[in-house]
């Protein structure tokens, strides 16, 4: 029972922040600063829950074969490689990286 009680508060306070975006007035959404924070905090966000669930099992920190495949993106991003192509190399480093390490 507290699965659901936890998905209805969740389904109210995500209908919340929706009705309580869209009757702030236009002039507070117009401001430099807040553009720029809605900018840049889906950014934040996504980085915050790779992190997480990269470097994370449980609460310990955790160094395997995960952490090789972002290094392996982030080697093909560096090198300015199509998303695609960054995906499939994180995916295969770390596909190679637990067959070898079992």
């Amino acid at each position: 029972m507290n699965v659901w009680i936890a998905i209805t508060v969740t389904a109210v306070g995500c209908y919340a922040v929706k009705l309580v975006g869209l009757m702030l007035p236009e002039g507070v959404l117009e401001r430099p600063l807040v553009q720029r924070l809605a900018a840049l905090l889906p950014v934040a966000l996504l980085a915050a829950l790779t992190a997480q669930q990269t470097f994370a099992d449980g609460r310990a920190l955790v160094l395997d074969a995960r952490a090789v495949g972002v290094a392996a993106a982030a080697v093909a991003l560096l090198l300015r490689a199509p998303f695609l192509l960054v995906v499939a190399a994180a995916v295969i480093v770390t596909a190679g990286v637990r067959a070898i390490t079992g």
